[in-house]
């Protein structure tokens, strides 16, 4: 079956695009100020950088995929989806895009982990702790926690997000504001991961983003997906090292074997590791949907 050419850059006349990341492109309407137009590309990035290949469709399972769990976690958090309605617009936003609130987003990345692994585990090794929070000794990698933890970040412009105590997040936001987002990530972490277990997905870790609309915070950005997320299959899972998982491995992977110095340019893929990573999103995507993509 032949993959669908991937969308790297949007384009459109009438909007203003104010936002061109490493997946996403984000345009202000000039006629409606209070939304913004979403479209998830099919660019991929790894060791911080953009590779010069997309993944097929990458895109379309990241937004389906957000909208979705919007969807399921409505009674838990308020969001700020409004439509998937592209009329008049280019036929490569169809199924990628999403028009939402414009929000006063926080300056903090709110993670909950429920497994040791990542930037977490590296802490763990040198402190006995991730982001200041105590855990038992003897832990091993991917171990389940004894219950989860909220673990913030700092938002980067570029490179890595910076791991920060809860204390500061509160010194970012202020201690009430701090409070609530804490207790909603973790709120939300809970009912995603118990929603996704039997399906046969653990949720190991995820962040969030939020912002303030009307006063109101509701959940934004993208929700729940690969790229955001560490997803592991059920069936494989034994910890004491890193998992298989439904994002990146495959190019991150193939990166590694061609020893790659992790500066630009960015090398491209071969099809058959595009085609891959391709397919692990639609896995991902199938296993917590139920459905096809669209």
């Amino acid at each position: 079956m032949t993959q669908p050419t991937p969308v790297l850059e949007t384009t459109v006349t009438g909007l203003k695009l104010i936002a061109r990341g490493k997946v996403r492109d984000i345009y202000e309407d000039p006629a409606r100020p209070d939304r913004l137009l979403i479209a998830a590309t099919d660019r991929i990035s790894a060791f911080d950088y953009i590779l010069a290949t997309g993944i097929p469709e990458k895109g379309r399972v990241l937004t389906q995929m957000t909208i979705f769990w919007l969807d399921f976690l409505r009674d838990v958090v308020p969001n700020h989806f409004l439509s998937t309605d592209m009329s008049g617009l280019p036929p490569e936003f169809e199924g990628r895009s999403m028009w939402v609130k414009r929000a006063e987003m926080f300056q903090v990345e709110c993670v909950a982990r429920g497994y040791i692994s990542g930037s977490g585990w590296k802490d763990y090794q040198k402190t006995g702790a991730i982001c200041g929070i105590p855990l038992p000794q003897g832990l091993r990698e991917s171990d389940a926690l004894p219950e989860p933890i909220y673990t913030p970040a700092t938002k980067a412009q570029s490179g890595h997000d910076e791991n920060i105590s809860f204390e500061t997040s509160c010194d970012i936001v202020g201690q009430e504001m701090g409070t609530r987002l804490r207790d909603l990530t973790l709120a939300i972490y809970k009912k995603a991961a118990d929603y996704a277990r039997p399906r046969g997905i653990i949720l190991a870790d995820t962040k969030f983003e939020f912002g303030l609309v009307n006063g109101e915070i509701i959940l934004a950005d993208e929700v729940l997906t690969p790229d955001s997320s560490r997803f592991w299959p059920v069936e494989t899972y034994v910890p004491g090292g890193a998992q298989p998982s439904y994002d990146k491995q495959y190019v991150r992977d193939y990166l590694e074997s061609i020893h790659w110095n992790k500066q630009p340019p960015a090398p491209a893929l071969p099809d058959d590791v595009a085609r891959k990573t391709s397919e692990k999103y639609k896995d991902a995507y199938r296993a917590l949907t139920g459905k096809s993509l669209d």
